[in-house]
């Protein structure tokens, strides 16, 4: 039988290095799915849901590098990837998604399932998009897919019509109107002039007090970035998305900056003279220096990212690793440490008021102590996912990352919902090493509880067997809550608020994991060491208080006024809200360093 060409299609997917397929069935890719089964090149990871394929991919990318592909099938699978998609448009992603489309002959015709797709993806595809309706041209099609996907960073979306896929390929003749394209993509070495690199030089170089800031982009610039900041002798606060770049346990490391970061990044980025970011487009400009305060230098491989956060005075397009080598030998070694020093104890004083409010008790569990038991038995090469809610300042404020270790979340668009698929992901890539998903009961009810079927399906091929879905049981959509109080002045709202009490330890035996409950402070250390032990998947329910408070570094004298009008108003929870709060108030000014339950 000659190649068809959905035979073709993942032929010249495996040329580009694809080996992997998140996606669902539909007859609108029957074809696609039909040279699956004929080809041993690949593995096709079913999914519960298409929205869940387009995360998955999104991890893909975000933990090798590489891109992620993603299939779905006409009308409904092609609408859902959207979610995922996007997330992986907003953190600059490549992911190639492949859609099936009803027959080329009835469309235009109201034909079912016939949604026009080409509009459907033009924004989320905007780079590159395309519907393949002659068979000779699948290899183009694939070939600028996955070349635009990686050059651009960014998703790239194929349709291809449910017969065209059915018909014999055929390579395109050598006549006019045809295309002839190739395999391969050779990443270039993107630095910027010269006397651009000693401009920027000549600003750190007189800077006093220099504020570092890394995002995701300068992942694989750590020495650099560590070369730099000691020359300069520099804090470095971290994006979330740059969670991993640097450990937690380098000195002048401030951590997470933002409204979920830390107290010593706040301080590093109010009193610095000099910013320089390093592959960031972290967004919220209240947490940066004041306009005029600061002198700045930004370096982006995306000038399209650059001096949108903060006026710089320099603003560098490169890739960070290739840009801060450039212009280290510019740099001149401060002999002054006192602002390093200062900022070295700011982090220390951090750390203990970290500490302190995650010790202090609660109704049942403090959140905060469920990442701060963690943390210090996190295992050598773990690879943390998490959600978006209220988990997520737990964990840029509590979780300490050691080199080697890997993390991620939704980032620019921060999808609920993620961080199950994403953790699913990460395992495929990476079998032998332990995942972690930290997760809320918002998500978990969301999506997450299905995809724990999709674990249930393929753990046991995975080599190392250690995954574990860590659920904040707090029966409320936790962050949005402390958003209507603090953001909006209004009282938390049960009918939009309150979620059902589910067993997910118990749901999770039903599958066949282990199911670990925790409800006393003091068994937490005791469950994380049997969750870290087990020999097949767990889900570790943490029963906590909703009534902990999301304090930001700083609060702002309108958040305060919002909070106060909240509570004025009637809050359901004001008792116990209370409480919590002027326990995390005392904690800030006075801590303790912990030794409470």
């Amino acid at each position: 039988m000659s190649a068809t060409v959905s035979d073709y299609l993942l032929h010249r997917l495996s040329q580009w290095g694809v080996r992997r397929i998140y996606g669902y069935p539909g007859d609108g890719i029957n074809g696609i799915l039909g040279a699956l089964g004929r080809t041993l090149e690949f593995r096709f990871v079913q999914t519960r849901h298409e929205e869940m394929s387009a995360f998955m991919a999104c991890a893909h990318a975000k933990f090798t590098g590489e891109p992620g592909v993603c299939l779905a099938t006409s009308g409904p699978g092609a609408i859902h990837l959207l979610n995922g998609l996007y997330d992986a448009k907003l953190d600059h992603q490549p992911v190639v998604a492949i859609v099936g489309q009803q027959t080329r002959s009835a469309l235009g015709g109201h034909f079912q399932q016939e949604v026009d797709l080409m509009s459907l993806f033009k924004d989320v595809a905007s780079e590159y998009l395309t519907m393949v309706t002659s068979p000779s041209a699948i290899r183009h099609a694939v070939d600028r897919a996955m070349r635009v996907a990686i050059y651009e960073r960014t998703v790239t979306c194929v349709i291809i019509p449910n017969d065209v896929q059915e018909e014999a390929y055929h390579k395109p003749p050598h006549a006019h109107g045809t295309v002839h394209s190739s395999v391969g993509y050779s990443v270039p070495r993107v630095l910027p002039r010269e006397r651009d690199l000693r401009r920027a030089a000549d600003v750190l170089n007189a800077g006093k007090k220099v504020a570092m800031l890394v995002g995701a982009g300068a992942q694989a610039a750590a020495d650099e970035v560590m070369h730099v900041a000691e020359l300069l002798g520099a804090g470095v606060a971290k994006a979330l998305l740059g969670k991993a770049v640097l450990p937690d346990d380098v000195p002048y490391v401030t951590g997470s900056i933002g409204l979920l970061g830390t107290k010593a990044s706040w301080d590093l980025m109010s009193d610095c003279d000099t910013l320089l970011m390093v592959g960031t487009s972290f967004p919220y400009s209240e947490f940066l220096p004041k306009e005029g305060q600061a002198r700045g230098v930004q370096i982006d491989l995306d000038g399209r990212m650059l001096a949108i956060r903060y006026p710089m005075e320099v603003a560098l397009v490169g890739d960070s690793q290739e840009t801060l080598k450039a212009l280290i030998p510019m740099l001149e070694h401060k002999k002054d440490r006192s602002w390093r020093d200062s900022v070295v104890k700011n982090v220390r004083q951090w750390e203990k008021t970290a500490e302190a409010l995650a010790m202090d008790r609660a109704n049942p569990v403090n959140p905060r102590r469920v990442f701060f038991e963690l943390s210090s038995r996190l295992p050598d090469g773990v690879i943390l996912t998490a959600d978006s809610g209220s988990g997520t300042s737990w964990y840029a404020q509590h979780l300490k990352m050691r080199k080697g270790m890997m993390a991620s979340l939704s980032g620019n668009l921060a999808s609920m919902g993620c961080g199950v698929p994403y953790a699913i992901g990460a395992k495929f890539a990476f079998p032998h090493r332990p995942v972690i998903a930290l997760v809320g009961d918002g998500a978990m009810q969301m999506n997450g509880n299905a995809e724990l079927i999709t674990v249930a399906k393929y753990w046991k091929e995975w080599k190392d067997p250690r995954f574990i879905v860590m659920v904040l049981n707090n029966r409320d959509l936790n962050m949005v809550t402390w958003e209507q109080r603090v953001l909006a002045g209004d009282p938390k709202l049960p009918a939009s608020q309150d979620l059902p009490d589910f067993p997910y330890a118990a749901y999770a035996e039903s599958l066949g994991f282990l199911g670990i409950r925790v409800d006393r402070p003091e068994s937490l250390g005791r469950a994380w060491d049997e969750a870290l032990s087990a020999t097949r998947p767990v889900v570790f329910e943490a029963y906590v208080d909703p009534d902990v408070p999301l304090l930001p570094p700083h609060i702002t004298f309108e958040q305060a006024k919002h909070y106060a009008q909240a509570l004025a108003k009637g809050d359901v929870d004001t008792g116990g809200i209370l409480k919590q709060s002027l326990k995390g108030m005392v904690e800030t000014l006075l801590p303790r360093g912990g030794g409470k339950s």
